[in-house]
Formats: structure tokens, sequence, C-alpha cells
């Protein structure tokens, strides 16, 4: 196309085009011609005939665009963008005659440099676009390149197919969710993907997520991020920031986990992943990071955000130095409005661009800082996440934490819209079924959905019960160790969590005693069955399923190994436990009760009800080790469904009662952990017996 001619022509999904725009003069800048861009889009956008180059700066007194051909490191244009081609702070431009299969693009900022005030232009840096699609520079895992002017981006074009397909929608107290990385889940090879590690690699063990049971899976970081951050390498082995909590571009997808990193751009790998997701009635959700970035603190590498609007970006001191409420030593300034937009642009676009369904927040009370650091009542971004249109389906998930010693378990600002990682859960419920005196009311409220932390009538589903995730043991790891054995992370097993309320079932480790084997198999099934016997939300660690272990480590954020990666052989190794854990979510779904209030009961029963070993207990004692809880509830055309879960925490067999049913119904066991074959059972009155260390789950037949 002639760019002198009108551009009216078919434009990329979202651009608007100025009906005048062809009225603008050319100019010629380094042998390019060039117009006056979009303001009001950021990032590079294709259009007919060329790129539309939008960036913003508050204190830049200058802005450069280099084009590079790809893979080389000296641009071979420079334009400076014409003072005229600036309105307010932002600078945009359309050059027309580019190639976006051709090129790759950074930029060069000017400014004043007085760092006491933040500002720290440096014109010899190159920058990558805060609202770059597609990073270029370290495509491949673990590549060397050095720090510095190694980042450049890539103009993508939206032209995804996605058809007529439409979102799961799955309601909140339906989902089960399992937290996963994209690189360990297929990297070993008992994985048996063509593919292994990457997004295409996860897709080959989607029918197997399906024959799990599971119906929505929470990615860690897959942002382009940095895993060369803090390389180190310690007694011979490379270690790499591998959990992805470095964002580089808050836009663009991991190019690394991609099988083929050469075609990327477009991010399709990841759109096909997602795509193949939904067919299966599978929600995909993205653990985000935007409390920090990959760029530090003053000693950290300088290659976005610092060269824009460091002073804007970023939480600093009067002096200018980083606030370090994340831990990695720097904090965005999210409530400021330039971040504050960025980030929504950036949710809407991974929403509307990837079809993502959910986000999970990482160190999420950063985002209600003000910019001083302070916890804000109704923080603003928070605020527009819950009420923006385009996020009206969206899951919105907070780690309602941070580094800096905020924690809103409970208190998190909600606007009825956020569910929280329950923190609680995870720390009662582990100390409940390790046998701690004092815990059996706690483990009541647990199972029962928090609701002494949540208001279930304004915040109902609030609460994602988990007992392990990424950050701490694995399940199997849980019972096998009461240290945590961090010792290959290289800081001499000073990182990593102390309080794991973790127990080793009499050895220190992997064993062949077949009593501490037999223990610590049941006080896993014990852990499931209780996760998914709770109200709220439940989510669980990727390989706990088959007895994943990480050898001890509850840090294991740089271990690219075997340390991370899960381990298949063990799926046929456990193949019961497996099965065990399909049974329960299984039963979870087939009874509704477990999941929600069904209309205040049923058969004279309340909705939810606590029980010793004697029927109808108001309140546990400090001595208490059993807990009893029944779920009751009638449904239209099914009839009523009542559950009870029956937990005991003590080490030795205990003799309990039922509520007594209508004579029409009789109690069937159809869980019990002492049992490793799970073989349902009719119970001749109301009384039982429960194993030490045991969880027995009945339902009214």
């Amino acid at each position: 196309m002639n760019p002198k001619q009108s551009l009216s022509a078919k434009v990329e999904p979202g651009v608007v085009l100025p009906r005048a725009i062809h009225l603008v003069p050319l100019e010629n800048i380094a042998g390019f011609d060039v117009r006056p861009g979009f303001y009001d889009t950021n990032g590079a956008t294709a259009i007919p005939g060329g790129v539309n180059f939008t960036v913003h700066s508050h204190g830049a007194s200058g802005v450069e665009l280099l084009l590079f051909h790809r893979a080389q490191d000296e641009p071979f244009a420079v334009l400076p963008f014409p003072e005229h081609y600036r309105i307010g702070n932002v600078y945009s431009m359309i050059v027309f005659k580019l190639n976006i299969e051709e090129f790759e693009y950074a930029y060069r900022v000017d400014g004043p440099y007085e760092p006491e005030k933040g500002l720290i232009f440096d014109k010899s840096r190159y920058l990558l676009d805060p609202y770059a699609k597609a990073v270029t520079g370290q495509s491949g895992w673990g590549n060397t390149t050095p720090h510095g002017q190694h980042y450049k981006a890539r103009v993508v074009k939206n032209d995804f197919d996605w058809g007529n397909m439409r979102q799961p929608l799955i309601p909140t107290e339906d989902l089960i969710i399992y937290e996963l990385h994209v690189r360990g889940f297929t990297k070993d090879p008992s994985s048996g993907v063509a593919c292994p590690g990457t997004f295409a690699g996860l897709m080959e063990k989607l029918d197997y997520l399906q024959e799990l049971g599971v119906n929505a899976i929470e990615l860690m970081p897959i942002f382009e991020f940095d895993e060369m951050l803090d390389y180190r390498e310690v007694n011979g082995q490379k270690l790499y920031n591998y959990w992805g909590y470095s964002t580089v571009s808050f836009f663009a997808p991991n190019t690394s986990y991609t099988a083929s990193t050469e075609y990327n751009r477009e991010g399709n790998e990841l759109k096909n992943l997602i795509r193949a997701c939904k067919q299966r009635g599978i929600e995909v959700y993205l653990d985000v990071v935007f409390n920090h970035t990959a760029e530090g603190n003053e000693m950290g590498p300088f290659f976005s955000f610092k060269g824009f609007d460091n002073n804007i970006y970023y939480l600093l001191t009067p002096e200018g130095y980083y606030y370090n409420f994340s831990g990695c030593g720097n904090t965005l300034n999210c409530n400021h409005p330039i971040v504050h937009q960025m980030i929504m642009d950036c949710l809407r676009y991974w929403v509307t661009t990837y079809r993502v369904d959910g986000f999970r927040f990482d160190l999420a009370s950063i985002l209600g800082r003000d910019e001083h650091g302070a916890p804000m009542v109704s923080p603003p971004l928070l605020q527009t996440m819950a009420f923006d249109p385009i996020l009206g389906d969206v899951k919105l998930i907070a780690e309602a934490w941070d580094a800096g010693g905020l924690y809103q378990v409970g208190t998190f600002p909600a606007w009825n819209r956020w569910a929280e990682w329950n923190g609680r859960y995870r720390d009662d419920m582990r100390r409940y079924l390790k046998g701690d005196a004092g815990m059996a009311q706690a483990a009541a409220l647990r199972l029962t959905g928090s609701q002494d932390i949540y208001d279930t009538e304004a915040r109902r589903n609030a609460s994602v019960n988990f007992l392990t995730c990424h950050d701490g043991f694995t399940l199997h790891d849980l019972y096998s160790y009461n240290q945590k054995h961090n010792e290959a992370n290289g800081w001499n097993n000073t990182d990593g969590a102390n309080d794991n309320n973790s127990w080793n079932c009499g050895a220190e480790g992997e064993t062949d005693d077949p009593e501490v084997n037999a223990l610590r198999s049941r006080m896993v099934r014990n852990a499931f069955a209780l996760l998914m016997c709770s109200r709220g939300i439940p989510m669980f660690l990727a390989g706990d399923e088959f007895g994943n272990t990480q050898f001890g480590n509850n840090n294991a954020y740089c271990q690219d190994n075997i340390t991370s990666w899960l381990d298949w052989s063990l799926l046929e190794k456990n193949r019961g436990l497996f099965q065990f854990f399909q049974h329960m979510i299984r039963f979870r779904k087939e009874h509704k009760v477990l999941r929600r209030d069904m209309s205040g009961g049923a058969c004279g029963f309340p909705d939810v009800s606590f029980h010793g070993a004697a029927p109808w207990t108001d309140r546990f004692t400090s001595q208490d080790r059993y807990v009893g809880v029944m779920f009751a509830g009638a449904e239209r055309n099914v009839g009523p469904q009542i559950v009870y879960v029956a937990s005991n925490a003590y080490w030795e067999q205990l003799s309990a009662a039922l509520p007594q049913l209508p004579a029409s119904m009789r109690w069937q066991c159809v869980v019990n952990t002492w049992d490793e074959e799970q073989h349902p059972w009719l119970l001749d009155g109301n009384c039982f017996t429960i194993g030490p260390r045991s969880v027995m789950v009945f339902q009214a037949k």
C-alpha cells in the first residue's frame, strides 16, 4: 500500500484510525516516511503500510526509536521523535514501509539525572517498551547473554482465530485448582512428552489433567521473565531464577516456554494451549507479579521502567532509594495513575487476546499500598479490577500478604469480587492433621468455610483452601521431613520458611520402614480428603497426586532440576494414591452440599454442624483431636444430601457416633483412609470405630 494514500483499509482488531490521518503530511526521518501516530494506543501496533509506535514518559526531554535487524546488537536506524510529534507526555509516530517479520525495536530516552529525586535518565541505554508484546534477547532457557542492552521487542499481529470458543465460566464454588510450573511439569524425561518444559508439553498432558478431574490450572509466572537474574553455581549445580517471579515484560509470554522460540512472536503456542484447555472444560489462571520487576534495586539491571520514569514506576524513599516490600529489591508504585493504567491495560490484554479466565496476584497486599508505601482503605487499583467490565467474569485471587509485614487474610479489600489464598487454612489444618493440641476448633472452622474469617454473605467463596503450593513442602514432603533441607540453594539452609508445621512420621527423609511409609501414605490421604471436603475453593500442587518430592527443599525457587521437575515415574509407583485423589475429586463434584449452602439444611439438620465423638458438639476443647463436621442440604428433584466428615488426629483408634438419621435412611461409609481400598459399606446403626490418624466420610442413603 502507498503510505500517501488514505489509511481506510482493514486494520488490526482494536485499532481505530482517524478519518483525516491522510491529511497529515509525510515527513522523512533517517530514510523512513513517518507521520504522527495514535496517541491513545500504547506499544507498537501493526497498521496497513507500517507500524505505529507510542510511548510515554513524564520526565523525558527526548525519545529515540531504535530499529534492529533480527538478532543484531546495533541499530540499523535511529529515529528521534520530532518535538511536534509529542502531545503531553506521549510520543507517537507511524513509520511506514516496515516489514514486521524483519526487525526488532527498542528506545533510548534522554532526561535529567538526579538520583536523589529518583530521576536516572540515561540516553546510552537501550530500553524495552513497557508495552512490548513479544521480547527477544534471551529466548533460550539459560542463555548467558550478558545483562544490559539485550532486550528488544517485536511487533505482534493479533490474528489468532478463536472461532466460536466460549469461556467455561465455572462457578467459583465448583472450582478445583491445580497449581503448576510450565517448565517443571514436563521437563523431566519421565514425562514422556515430545516437547518437554513448554506450553506444547503441557498441552500433551491435558488428557491426564482431565482424567484426574481438576477444572482449573493456575500457571506459575509465564510473563517474559529473566531466569538468569542472580544466576549462580553451587557445588557444580547451575541455579536459576526458576520460578519466574522476576518480570521483564508484563504483556509478553515467556519465550523459553515455547517449543520453538523462533515462532513465538504471536504467542500462538500458549493460545493453542488455552483453547485446548477450554475445550476440556478447564479454566486457565495466570500467577501474575505486579509487585516488582526484574530491574531490582540500585544494584540491579536497567532495561525498561527505570529509563522511562523511575520515580513513577517504583516506590522510592525520600532519598531516591527503592522500597522493598516485595523482598526482591524494588516495589511497583501500583496506585500511581500511570502504573495503574498499565496494569489494567495488561490484564485486559491477557483476557481479550489470550482469553485467560483468572489471575492470582503474587504478594497482592502491595497492590493496596500508596505512593509512600502505606496501606490504603480502598485502593483505586483493586477497586478498578473489581468493577472493570472486561474483567467482569474473571476470577481474581489475592495472595493477601507481602514481604513488608502486611497480612490481610480475611481483610483484603474485596468488593465481593476477590478470593484469597487462605494462609490460615494451610497453617491450622497442617497443625491439626499432625496432632497438635488445641487445633480441633480451628479445624472445624476451616472445614466449614472459615466463617470466623470471612463474612459468608458478603464474601461467598472467598477462601482458596490449600495445604501445599509452590512455596513450601510438597504434600509428600510435608509428612517426610521435620525440617527444611535447602542446602542445595547455597544459603546454608537459611532461606525458606521455618514454620512448616510438618511431621516426618518417625524418620527424616526417605525410608524403607514399611510402618513409616504406611503412616505417611495415610497422612497424605487424610490431608487431601479434608481438603476436598472443605467449603471454599480447593487448590493443590501439581504432583501431590502421585507423591512427588522435592527432597525436603521448601524453597526450590532456583532448582531447575529433578528437585523441582515432576518425576512422572512416581505415577505408576503410587497409582493407588492417584486413584484416591481421583475418588475424592469425583466425590466433591457429586456432592454439592460440600461446596455450598443448599437452602438451610435437610431432614431437620442445619446446613453445617460440629460433632465430637458424641454427636452435636458446640465447641471443642484444647484436648480434642477428633472433629466431626456434617453438611446437610436439599436440592430440587434430587432430594437431601447429608455428608458427615470424621477426622481423627489422635494416635489411637476412637469409638464415635453419628447423628441419628430418619428411619428411612442409613449411613454409608464412602471414604476410609485407614483402608487403602475404598469399598463403600452400610453402617448398622450410627456407631463406628475410626482408626488412629484417619479420616472417614459418610453419606446418608
